[in-house]
């Protein structure tokens, strides 16, 4: 007998086919559990953990469509091939195509052809978990890629991040607006353990403060004019996943004692009843204010200041990460270019400087904005100073602040240009270490390589 691994379900009502099947997949060394009816099968999922199953069109309680969609339906990469009588082929091939099926097999057929497509179907089931396995992994390197930069500022945000993203430990976000505080959040998110839970995000300054919460903690019919039925809040919404509180410091004082009430007891009241309804979530909040200073201003209770304090990320402004501007324009060009569809080929050398002077009250969000506006705007092949929104053409440098890179550094023109400085950059801060390079850069080693050779970059320092 060959050594498989693999669990096969069987579900036929005839003991006959069913035993046959078995003896035929088991001669492959697969395990087998047979079931005669979709009751049974559902059942053997308690008990079995299938990667494939053979079902029956006709079961004596019901479709084999409807128990295909319910494996499915719990296990999405489970392969399933439907086998069916001569006459039910028609109503069998919407099992491809509505139900999920792998394939559709017509009785009788030839045992090494049922192997085959069992081979096949396992085959395609370790793609498409290979496939799930790789986008989650895209998915964490997105989070992480949008936080771009190589300040020793934004690395220690990125450092945290990857210490404490597995835990379930609170965390405290402190930055100006516009800083990408949300985006540490979310890189908390995907690469934690409740990534595949739900993503709750609450801007406590937005909800309006007499309906915020019943918002939050849900509630029952009868509980105040117009609650005419029960709802449930964004907390328990949260149950599994993970919560962000953005501008905790602009939730009502009296609302925080209830909040501090549900991170003790893992329980939410809703608005009307004093029943308790259990929730599971990692909480995760932001603030643009100094805790220290709402401390002081009564907007934030000290006591809740400590329960959600565990672990603090604060993320520095932009104009305390000049060193970057580079990177995030590289970034956003190239962003914007794309998604718009212009053909600019990059950025006059005068409106650069200006990028790489300016004081960015509004930090990496401006940044942003004010890349896909001049994309937008520009008539001619490279942005000009004039594409800019006003503020930032009338706007001289900082007082006392230094360009992002000395003068003789500055990249002009083109964008290759800004890429290539920003590579040699990244090369001289790690002392040519490509790996701490690449990772500096938002990079894969290999594509580092090649970049290195497109700009004509020594493997080794010069």
């Amino acid at each position: 007998m060959k050594i498989n691994s693999s669990a096969v379900l069987v579900v036929d009502d005839e003991k006959t086919i069913a035993d046959g099947l078995r003896l035929t997949l088991e001669s492959e060394g697969y395990a087998v559990r047979t079931a005669g009816s979709v009751r049974d099968a559902l059942a053997a999922l308690g008990q079995c953990d299938p990667e494939a199953a053979i079902v029956d069109l006709m079961l004596p309680d019901g479709d084999g469509l409807n128990l295909t969609r319910e494996l499915r339906r719990r296990d999405p990469s489970i392969q399933v091939i439907v086998i069916t009588a001569y006459g039910s082929v028609r109503k069998a091939m919407e099992a491809t195509k509505g139900a999920g099926a792998f394939h559709v097999l017509e009785k009788p057929f030839d045992p090494d052809e049922l192997l085959g497509l069992v081979r096949s179907a396992l085959d395609h089931r370790k793609l498409v978990v290979e496939n799930t396995a790789l986008r989650r992994r895209l998915a964490e390197r997105a989070a992480d890629s949008e936080i771009l930069g190589q300040a020793p500022g934004i690395q220690r945000v990125l450092e945290t991040v990857a210490a404490v993203a597995d835990a379930d430990a609170n965390v405290l976000i402190i930055g100006e607006s516009g800083t990408g505080k949300e985006l540490v959040a979310d890189a908390l998110h995907e690469r934690s353990r409740r990534r595949g839970g739900p993503w709750v995000k609450i801007n406590c300054a937005a909800l309006p403060k007499d309906l915020i919460e019943s918002e939050l903690f849900g509630h029952t019919r009868g509980a105040f004019t117009g609650a005419t039925s029960d709802k449930a809040g964004l907390l328990e919404e949260a149950d599994g996943g993970s919560l962000l509180l953005d501008e905790i410091t602009e939730m009502p004082v009296e609302l925080q004692a209830k909040l501090l009430r549900v991170l003790e007891e893992r329980a939410v009241r809703r608005v009307g009843t004093a029943k308790a309804v259990p929730v599971d979530f990692r909480l995760i909040s932001s603030t643009n204010r100094s805790p220290e200073a709402a401390l002081r201003e009564g907007r934030l209770r000290q006591d809740l200041f400590f329960r959600i304090n565990t672990v603090a990320i604060d993320v520095p402004p932009l104009r305390e990460r000049r060193e970057d501007i580079p990177i995030l324009v590289r970034a956003f060009f190239e962003r914007y270019r794309t998604k718009h569809g212009r053909d600019v080929e990059g950025i006059e050398p005068e409106a650069y400087r200006r990028l790489l002077a300016y004081a960015w009250p509004g930090n990496v969000r401006e940044l942003q904005n004010a890349l896909e506006r001049a994309l937008l705007v520009t008539r001619g092949p490279q942005i000009t100073l004039e594409d800019f929104p006003e503020p930032l053409q009338r706007a001289d440098a900082e007082p006392g602040a230094a360009p992002a890179v000395a003068p003789s550094e500055v990249p002009v023109g083109s964008l290759e240009e800004i890429e290539r400085a920003s590579i040699l950059r990244a090369l001289e801060t790690t002392k040519w270490n490509k790996q701490a390079a690449a990772a500096l850069l938002g990079l894969r080693r290999p594509t580092l390589y090649s970049k290195m050779r497109k700009h004509g970059i020594p493997q080794r320092r010069p």
